[in-house]
């Protein structure tokens, strides 16, 4: 009787990209015939994904390609083939669209194992001039109700010069919608993760990094281009109350954090 086993977890993929699983097939015969049934989704306008058997050297032996909807496969005798199946993600894929792989080994006596691949998005960093990050953001916004909705998101860091984050699924249209933004420079090859930009989504306070005596310029306001004292933090409400330097009666003045410009640091 024909075996087949491995880990069949669901995996999610990036458009353009692939996913692979490990399986062994055992059988009593010198060889066995394995077949291929491949269902993508959720509907029939679904792209189709392409599918790839590979042995343990990592050498193509099937592809669904070919016209054959199956292949014969030599096996040690009493003994297990390590093969791998994997799949590529069109680069027009949708989010969620997917794809799944039944593969049955059979030898008289079938036996199957199935694997699914889940579309998901893709987060990628764009280069862009310093300080014309939300330049180029909203430039790049602009784009994203044109035509299919390939642009999920668009993060400008508070902090981070010269980079944006855009999270979409098809790679090649987000290179597409770059090229006439005259700040944006080029997409960093590969891509990143939510975890890795976790930090920039949780907002830092505007009084963090400031502390009693640092000497600082008002941005904004009434007193804007006056230099002042930091006299007192209040963190909850990131306000920071300053007393004018220049000033001839010193008068405490409570300004937010984000209306400073820290000069010289307490020492």
């Amino acid at each position: 009787m024909a075996s087949v086993s491995g880990d069949g977890a669901i995996q999610k993929v990036h458009a353009g990209s692939s996913a692979e699983w490990p399986f062994t097939v055992s059988t009593d015969g010198p060889n066995v015939k394995i077949a291929f049934s491949i269902t993508t989704g959720p509907d029939e306008s679904a792209p189709d994904w392409d599918v790839v058997l590979y042995d343990a050297a990592h050498e193509e032996l099937w592809s669904n390609y070919r016209n054959a909807t199956e292949i014969t496969v030599e096996t040690p005798g009493k003994g297990q083939k390590q093969l791998f199946l994997g799949v590529i993600c069109p680069k027009g894929a949708r989010y969620g669209d997917t794809v799944e792989v039944t593969v049955t080994a059979d030898d008289g006596m079938p036996n199957s194992i199935s694997f699914k691949a889940v579309a998901t998005q893709s987060i990628m960093i764009l280069k862009t001039q310093i300080d014309q990050e939300k330049v180029v953001a909203d430039a790049l916004a602009s784009k994203a109700n044109l035509g299919e909705k390939d642009i999920y998101a668009i993060l400008s860091p508070a902090g981070l010069r010269g980079y944006v984050f855009v999270e979409g699924m098809n790679t090649d249209r987000l290179h597409e919608k770059t090229r006439d933004i005259k700040k944006a420079r080029n997409f960093i090859d590969g891509e990143t993760s939510i975890e890795e930009i976790s930090p920039y989504l949780t907002p830092v306070s505007a009084v963090v990094g400031i502390v009693d005596g640092d000497i600082v310029e008002l941005v904004n306001g009434p007193f804007k281009g006056e230099k002042a004292r930091v006299q007192k933090i209040d963190s909850e409400k990131e306000e920071i109350t300053v007393e004018l330097i220049e000033a001839m009666v010193p008068i405490p003045v409570t300004v937010k954090g984000d209306s400073v410009r820290v000069l010289e640091k307490e020492r």
